[in-house]
């Protein structure tokens, strides 16, 4: 093979793999566009905890495919997620959360927020606090529903 040939193609293999792995100016500008949704979504999710109960709150955001995981369980897949939220009792305790940032994935569908949670019981009651993270689809109606949620007690 003749340098030229060679040249050529390692210069092709270059432009395929720059324009693969670095999203174009109107890529990056959806992904942002995404990402200020992706964390409003999950600021209104946590709105809704604290008006309208925990429970009515995950019910309108968990995906029907959602994995929780929790502490001392074995992962909770799909339909028996949402019947472990239908059978929580959430009153008694307000839990509320923060996401610190989103991050989209380029294609716009998949991304996932993370932040810290306080579980709070009562006035005279210490407050349980912990961190999070979700990752979330959107739907074809440009929804995004979390498919798989785990937190982490403690924070310092």
């Amino acid at each position: 093979m003749n340098k030229r040939i060679l040249s050529l193609f390692f210069i092709s293999i270059i432009i395929c793999l720059t324009a693969c792995f670095f999203p174009k100016k109107n890529d990056q500008l959806n992904t942002d566009k995404d990402k200020l949704t992706l964390l409003k979504t999950d600021k209104d999710f946590a709105n809704a905890s604290v008006e309208k109960g925990m429970k009515t709150a995950y019910m309108e955001f968990i995906d029907s495919n959602a994995v929780l995981l929790r502490p001392n369980s074995m992962p909770i897949l799909d339909a028996e997620a949402v019947d472990y939220i239908i059978a929580l009792k959430d009153t008694g305790y307000i839990v509320t959360w923060a996401p610190s940032n989103a991050v989209v994935a380029a294609s716009g569908d998949l991304g996932y927020t993370y932040g810290t949670y306080e579980v709070s019981v009562g006035e005279n009651e210490p407050s349980l606090l912990g961190t999070y993270v979700s990752i979330w689809k959107k739907g074809a109606d440009d929804k995004w529903k979390f498919v798989l949620q785990s937190n982490n007690e403690g924070v310092e």
